[in-house]
C-alpha cells in the first residue's frame, strides 16, 4: 500500500503502469483519475485550491486503504492525492487497485474512492466567476459509501 498527498503533478499513465510492472502476478489494475473541471454547480472554476491536514489526512488515507486490503485479497494499492493551487484539466486524486483478479479490484477501487470521498479531511475552495467558495459534502458521496458498510 502507498498513500502519497502532495502539491506537485503525477502522470495517470505512468502509475497504471507501475502498479502492474511491480508484480507479473497481477491479473487486473483497475484505477481512477479525478481531474479538476472547469465548472460545478452551474458556475465556471477557474481552479481550485485543495487543503488538507498533515500527518490527519495520510492516517485516514492509510485507514481507508487497510480496510480494503482486509476486504479484498489485493496485491497493490495506491491512493494519491494532490493538494495547493490546482487548475481545470489537472489530474486531482488516483486510486489504483491491484489484483489478480479484476472484480477485487474494481470493488476496491470503487470502495477506496467513496470512502475517501466522505472520510478523508481535504477541503476545496473553487475560484468562480462569483469569487471563491469552498465545496460541500454530497448527499450521494454518503450514500455511495453506505453501500460498503458491513
Amino acid at each position: 500500500m502507498a498513500i502519497r498527498v502532495q502539491p506537485t503533478p503525477f502522470d495517470p499513465g505512468a502509475e497504471v503502469n507501475a502498479m502492474h510492472a511491480a508484480n507479473v502476478g497481477v491479473g487486473a489494475v483497475v484505477s481512477f483519475v479525478g481531474y479538476v473541471r472547469d465548472f460545478n454547480d452551474g458556475l465556471d472554476v477557474a481552479g481550485m485550491f485543495l487543503e488538507h491536514y498533515p500527518g490527519m489526512t495520510e492516517k485516514a488515507l492509510g485507514k481507508i486503504a487497510a480496510e480494503a486490503e482486509q476486504r479484498w485479497p489485493l496485491l497493490k494499492l495506491e491512493v494519491l492525492h494532490r493538494i495547493g493551487a490546482l487548475e481545470p484539466g489537472e489530474p486531482i486524486v488516483f486510486v489504483g487497485a491491484a489484483s489478480a483478479h479484476r472484480q477485487a479490484a474494481f470493488d476496491a477501487c470503487a470502495f477506496v474512492m467513496d470512502y475517501l470521498k466522505t472520510r478523508a479531511p481535504f477541503w476545496k475552495k473553487e475560484n468562480t466567476g462569483d469569487g471563491p467558495r469552498w465545496v460541500e459534502g454530497r448527499d450521494s458521496d454518503h450514500a455511495a459509501a453506505d453501500r460498503w458498510k458491513q
